[in-house]
């Protein structure tokens, strides 16, 4: 059964937000390997953590995508 438009549109948010935390993500390892170069270990470490929990973070938005092209997750209208 083909996706609602709402559903669509949850589909296509949740893959959009998770796109964007990749690539914020990408950022962050590549500002980190600047700090770390410069000789800032632990502003390099923090932003690696930030960094991690942006890929956590994205896989669940990734997740909730396919659950909702799956139908097991539904927008619905109030």
């Amino acid at each position: 059964m083909p996706l609602t438009k709402p559903n669509q549109d949850l589909r296509r948010d949740l893959k959009e937000a998770a796109a964007l935390l990749k690539w914020s993500g990408v950022d962050l390892f590549v500002f980190a390997k600047r700090l770390l170069a410069a000789g800032d270990e632990q502003g390099a470490d923090d932003l690696m953590k930030i960094a991690l929990s942006f890929q956590d973070v994205e896989d669940k938005l990734a997740g909730y995508a396919e659950e909702v092209k799956m139908g097991l997750i539904k927008r619905i209208k109030e």
